[in-house]
């Protein structure tokens, strides 16, 4: 199956630049440089390719952000931006679009949404030495938002998002 990872690379370069819906198999096909029945044969139907596309995702940014402190999340995400480029959320985008109709795409999500909750409370407790939901949530949102935020603001909106989460892990810690 050696055609599965250059179809997921083609499938996520063309469902993140112009959405799921927007996204034809014919599309798919021409960019994986493979007929539609290999493609089929690989992916099964489209909504189990942007599952698999999600997935894949979820796995590239899991290890981006596995750090020990707030500021080394943002400092992550700053690189995801760099990297990767700033469009906001696959995940958030794909299940706008779709409205959650589509299980494949509205699993996914869920299942990236709460493992990156988690990642989120476990580098906030390694950074104070302690749980704390308040600030879990603080450095969510903002995290969420400066992904947003940099479609239209770049950069500057992760380095904003990263000097107030400084200030607010300080308040934490006092």
């Amino acid at each position: 199956m050696e055609d599965a990872p250059k179809l997921i690379a083609a499938a996520e370069r063309l469902f993140d630049r112009h959405g799921y819906m927007a996204t034809g198999m014919d599309r798919l096909t021409e960019a994986a440089g493979m007929s539609s029945r290999t493609l089929y044969k690989h992916a099964g139907s489209k909504a189990q390719l942007m599952g698999r596309v999600l997935a894949e995702r979820d796995r590239r940014f899991m290890v981006r952000i596995d750090v020990d402190s707030v500021d080394a999340l943002f400092a992550a995400l700053e690189d995801w931006v760099r990297i990767e480029g700033a469009r906001g959320c696959l995940f958030l985008r794909s299940r706008a679009e779709t409205g959650g109709d589509i299980p494949e795409i509205a699993e996914a999500v869920a299942a990236h949404k709460a493992a990156f909750r988690q990642r989120v409370g476990c580098i906030v407790a390694k950074d104070l030495g302690r749980d704390d939901m308040a600030l879990t949530e603080q450095v969510l949102v903002l995290f969420e938002g400066a992904t947003h935020a940099a479609v239209y603001r770049g950069d500057e909106a992760v380095s904003a998002a990263r000097a107030a989460a400084a200030i607010l892990v300080e308040r934490a810690r006092t």
